[in-house]
């Protein structure tokens, strides 16, 4: 494990109430019979860390590059509570999410730094008709209105609820009542927590007629009321990816997402001496480096380390989400 290079790692798969098939159809997942919600698709956490997939280094943990390759890995990026500072996950809701919220960022810490802070951006890979999220609280709605309407489907009402299609992306700062829609399959980039609060989980029961544990009073607490419409889905922009002009589709103090597209043939890659993830929507090719070569195709995520990479070949047209950690902002 000498010169750094491009990897791909096992996909953790995460069973939910919600969720479905469609990561098999759609990005070629191969799931268990049971409905999967979630792909945890690069992950460092301690109770879930990914594994190296596929070439030499299979079975190495992200912890473990992390550690060995340090700067080459991670150029001038932070680790997060001493671990990689992104998780990048595929989701599929075949029903509503329940609503919930993560940890607000206390008021030191404007990045959200601390642990169990969650922001996240939701790209929209497939909607079905009608499709929609539900990002952050109505106009004028009060503390008061949240905590009479918490844990009953009143809460429902007192949310903004936006309509959904492919290409759409929305950004979700931690502290934000949210909850996915039914109908949709998104790519999801978020910094690396697993903190979750349930206020309203759509009255769902189980088979024996139990219903998922809400948390009222750490859903109360945690719930921000300056959340705007703009925050949740920003003017996109031309921003510049390693392959060239992209569009940037999401962007916070901890990570940025630009949308990116190549034909088929060669591309050089310029990561600036930093890191970065792409998220493989459609195609497929080799990423070139001084370490090996890393193949890739729909549905991979793919980590770049900052030192080696040097060129791309798609076989394909491509089009993936290109996902990067701002440095000394």
């Amino acid at each position: 494990m000498n010169a750094p290079l491009p990897v791909v790692f096992a996909p953790l798969l995460q069973p939910k109430p919600w969720g479905g098939t469609r990561l098999a159809t759609l990005l070629g997942k191969t799931l268990p019979p049971e409905p999967i919600g979630e792909s945890w698709e690069l992950v460092s956490l301690p109770h879930a860390e990914s594994r190296v997939a596929r070439g030499p280094l299979v079975g190495r943990t992200l912890a473990e590059l992390v550690a060995h390759w340090q700067a080459r890995l991670l150029g001038r990026a932070a680790l997060a509570d001493g671990r990689f500072p992104l998780l990048i996950k595929f989701l599929d809701a075949a029903e509503n999410l329940s609503i919930q919220v993560h940890p607000r960022p206390a008021v030191g810490d404007p990045l959200g730094w601390q642990p169990g802070v969650k922001h996240e951006a939701w790209y929209v890979i497939h909607a079905e008709p009608d499709a929609r999220v539900y990002i952050g609280l109505r106009s004028g709605v009060t503390p008061k209105e949240v905590a009479a309407a918490v844990g009953s489907r009143r809460l429902v009402e007192l949310l903004r609820a936006w309509p959904a299609r492919a290409g759409d992306c929305f950004y979700v700062p931690s502290g934000t009542l949210h909850a996915l829609g039914a109908g949709l399959v998104v790519a999801e980039p978020q910094t690396p927590s697993d903190v979750t609060f349930r206020a309203y989980d759509w009255d769902r029961v189980d088979a024996c007629g139990r219903g998922r544990a809400l948390h009222v009073a750490d859903a109360l607490a945690n719930v921000r009321y300056d959340v705007t419409p703009e925050m949740i889905v920003p003017a996109r922009a031309a921003a510049r990816g390693s392959t060239g002009p992209g569009e940037q589709v999401a962007a916070c103090p901890r990570f940025r997402v630009v949308a990116l597209h190549h034909a088929a043939g060669r591309a050089t890659v310029d990561l600036g001496g930093e890191p970065a993830i792409w998220i493989v929507l459609s195609g497929a090719g080799r990423l070139r480096s001084a370490g090996g070569d890393c193949a890739f195709q729909r549905g991979d995520v793919v980590l770049l380390p900052a030192e080696g990479v040097t060129g791309a070949e798609f076989d394909a047209e491509a089009r993936w989400l290109e996902v990067t950690i701002p440095c000394g902002e």
